[in-house]
């Protein structure tokens, strides 16, 4: 039987994309004014100047919006901005009473050690995530980033993967409907990133995300308005 997941006050389904509306600090207004998507997240990595007394406030105003808050600090390996490990840690700790969910990498493996437990007892869920920026991994693999995500304590795994092509992003598709029963949120970046926004929710990715300011994202990502469009229209 699937396991009953959500974010905050919106629960995740198969067949029900949400969607998440991504912005850096500059973009708080418009995170919180968005009337296209159902949760936002907060790259805090994205920055110019990262301040952990600062931050709980943006949270505040985010959640005060009404929509529950991812909060992510990607590490600079996946796509994230050039922040020591000692401030990603610092950030996450400060972010951590203030949000829903919580987005680490797999790869982070002693932040995601002391992250995990805390994120469970707060009631935070906790994503886990990884990033090929410039490949598309075998399906072995990206599978065995699922299996190593839920060892580590994953409520959900986000699997990212530069496809050149609709032969390449057949690979994530696959890897969707094969775990579309664990909790998985997928997206492709490169050429086939837009269509993969709307196409792996219907293999059962349960999280899709566009932009309010600039991309977030290296390549492959929509504005949150245009992606509300083609999903509401597809799926609701």
């Amino acid at each position: 039987m699937p396991r009953r997941l959500a974010i905050g006050s919106v629960p995740l389904a198969v067949g029900t994309p949400r969607i998440v509306a991504a912005g850096g600090a500059a973009d708080v207004d418009a995170l919180a004014g968005t009337p296209d998507a159902d949760l936002v997240e907060l790259r805090a990595d994205l920055w110019d100047q990262p301040s952990p007394t600062e931050l709980p406030a943006l949270l505040s105003r985010l959640g005060d919006a009404g929509r529950p808050v991812i909060l992510t600090v990607r590490a600079a390996g996946e796509g994230g901005g050039p922040l020591e490990e000692s401030l990603r840690r610092t950030l996450y700790l400060a972010g951590l009473p203030r949000v829903d969910a919580l987005d680490v990498e797999i790869a982070s493996g002693a932040l995601v050690a002391e992250l995990a437990p805390r994120a469970h007892t707060a009631g935070v869920t906790l994503i886990l995530s990884a990033h090929a920026l410039d490949t598309m991994p075998p399906a072995n693999a990206l599978r065995a980033l699922i299996d190593r995500a839920e060892a580590l304590g994953a409520d959900l795994t986000k699997l990212v993967a530069h496809a050149r092509d609709a032969i390449e992003l057949r690979t994530l598709l696959a890897v969707t409907l094969a775990a579309a029963d664990r909790g998985v949120v997928t997206l492709a970046l490169g050429p086939a990133g837009p269509l993969s926004r709307v196409v792996l929710p219907a293999a059962g990715s349960l999280l899709t995300y566009g932009h309010v300011g600039r991309p977030t994202a290296p390549s492959g990502q929509l504005p949150v308005g245009e992606l509300a469009a083609l999903v509401r229209r597809l799926y609701r």
